[in-house]
């Protein structure tokens, strides 16, 4: 997953930079963060849909969808690939970060 996300990422960074005619990635940098953040709101909810309509095959274009999609907002608000990677690491090393939630006595 690394090389085809980091070929993604790349391939985003290049359109940023090469603006091609009739590139989807280059509309969405014309049209700036606004839409770029629309689009994420959609294919989040498309994500969710198709997991609550259990497809899964679905779910896995939309989950890729989503994943292009905030691609394109990393790459909008400069955020380079390898500090999300350290994030996901760092993150990947905690155990037992279960929140514990405030409990509410509804009869009171």
């Amino acid at each position: 997953m690394n090389d085809t996300f980091r070929a993604l990422y790349d391939t985003v960074l290049q359109r940023r930079d090469e603006q091609k005619e009739g590139s989807y990635t280059c509309y969405l940098f014309r049209e700036g963060i606004d839409k770029i953040l629309k689009k994420c709101g959609e294919e989040c909810s498309e994500v969710i849909i198709a997991a609550k309509n259990g497809k899964n095959e679905d779910t896995v274009g939309e989950i890729s969808d989503l994943l292009y999609h905030l691609t394109v907002l990393m790459v909008q608000q400069g955020i380079d690939l390898a500090d999300v990677e350290a994030c996901l690491a760092k993150r990947s090393l905690k155990t037992g970060n279960l929140k514990k939630f405030h409990q509410v006595d509804k009869n009171t």
